[in-house]
């Protein structure tokens, strides 16, 4: 007898947090199934040798002819994520609304009488537009990289100033291609919420830049738990109770990958308060100037001393953006680290930034560079305050 097959299809899937999500809903082995070609994906749907799948870009439309019976709902989208082996018989599914939809409720965005921009034109930006439209949007529109079947080009999309609602559908800045942004939300000065279907890094370029322009920012963290949770209840034929399921699986799941970094003076403790949260937390700690002096084979006060500051800093910055793609850390992060703004925003994308405060006088200074005390230590600390301030979600008194 065949072992049951439940999983995930799609392109590339190093990225993925579908398998700890699902294991966490029901009682199924669920594997990551990546298929690179489409020829591949067209022998793996050929011999039909799962129990239930979901499916991912860039497959959601390429699987709908296997399908013997396609939901109406998946229909209308036309597209499908969501595929169950019914004795030999494949039915074909759409919890990628429902998940959209959850999403939009959870952070108050209404679209009705909206006029919403979707970047994208792949099967996520069908469903999308379906749940926009349903939700009595007043204009849809679509941006893309070619512009074709009535899109507009990302750079026309940067004129409509009547924008309220801007929803990424596309790829961009998802895992390891972080930081990058198909346009600029301050571009759209009605612009009332974005929301981005990437849910690894859990903050998006896009979001970050919509959180600086004060909008309503979310990612698909939540839109990707909601639509597995309705997965499950198609794979499994049993009723969940949804409303219970999604936001405590969001919750435990987002504390569980969120890093947490700490920034503040050099000689506030940083290093030994993440090493006891990391403990704490059952995270990997990472001390980002180790990591520094790892990779380029030199300690600090040399690479200050030969190189200078200015090259310190570009090592800094190269080194901060591999480490803070990761998940599940806690990083030490250098005192100048907020001198460079795209390194805050690196430390934001996958958690919350944490100032460890501490009296002048209890700073530590041997072996630092930049820090020997006295007024050149008093200068420092009111240049960087309003760095540090700017960068941080909490602040914590280390006294």
């Amino acid at each position: 007898m065949q072992q049951p097959l439940y999983g995930l299809i799609g392109g590339k899937l190093g990225h993925s947090y579908s398998k700890i999500i699902h294991e966490q809903i029901a009682d199924y082995t669920y594997d990551l199934l990546p298929l690179p070609t489409e020829a591949e994906a067209r022998v793996f749907m050929e011999k039909r040798a799962f129990t239930a799948i979901n499916v991912t870009i860039p497959y959601k439309q390429f699987v709908i002819p296997y399908c013997d019976v396609v939901d109406p709902k998946a229909k209308a989208i036309g597209a499908v994520n969501t595929i169950v082996n019914r004795d030999g018989k494949l039915y074909g599914y759409n919890t990628d609304y429902a998940g959209f939809s959850y999403l939009a409720k959870a952070h108050g965005v209404d679209f009705a009488d909206k006029t919403v921009l979707i970047l994208g034109t792949g099967g996520t930006h069908s469903t999308v537009a379906a749940v926009c439209r349903d939700g009595g949007a007043r204009e849809v529109l679509t941006a893309s990289r070619t512009g074709r079947d009535g899109a507009l080009l990302y750079s026309e999309a940067m004129h409509r100033r009547d924008v309220q609602i801007i929803i990424n559908t596309t790829p961009c800045g998802m895992y390891p291609n972080v930081g990058q942004c198909l346009i600029d939300p301050k571009a759209f000065p009605r612009l009332e919420a974005v929301l981005d279907v990437v849910y690894n890094p859990f903050r998006t370029e896009l979001l970050l830049r919509a959180e600086d322009c004060g909008v309503t920012a979310a990612g698909g963290f939540e839109m990707l738990v909601a639509q597995a949770v309705f997965a499950a209840e198609h794979f499994t034929g049993s009723t969940l109770d949804t409303d219970t399921l999604i936001p405590t699986i969001s919750r435990r799941l987002r504390h569980q990958l969120a890093n947490v970094s700490l920034i503040g003076m050099p000689g506030c403790g940083k290093s030994t308060v993440g090493a006891a949260l990391a403990k704490r937390l059952d995270k990997r700690f990472v001390d980002l100037d180790a990591e520094i002096e790892r990779r380029t084979g030199h300690n600090i006060p040399d690479i200050f001393a030969e190189e200078g500051e200015e090259a310190f800093r570009r090592y800094e910055a190269e080194v901060l953006a591999e480490v803070a793609k990761g998940n599940s850390q806690v990083i030490a992060c250098g005192g100048g680290v907020v001198k460079n703004p795209a390194n805050s925003r690196a430390l934001r994308q996958n958690g919350p930034v944490l100032w460890v405060r501490r009296p002048l006088s209890r700073l530590a200074t041997r072996g630092r560079p930049l820090s020997k005390g006295g007024e050149a230590l008093r200068q420092m600390e009111a240049e960087r305050t309003p760095l540090y301030t700017a960068a941080a979600t909490a602040e914590l008194e280390n006294n």
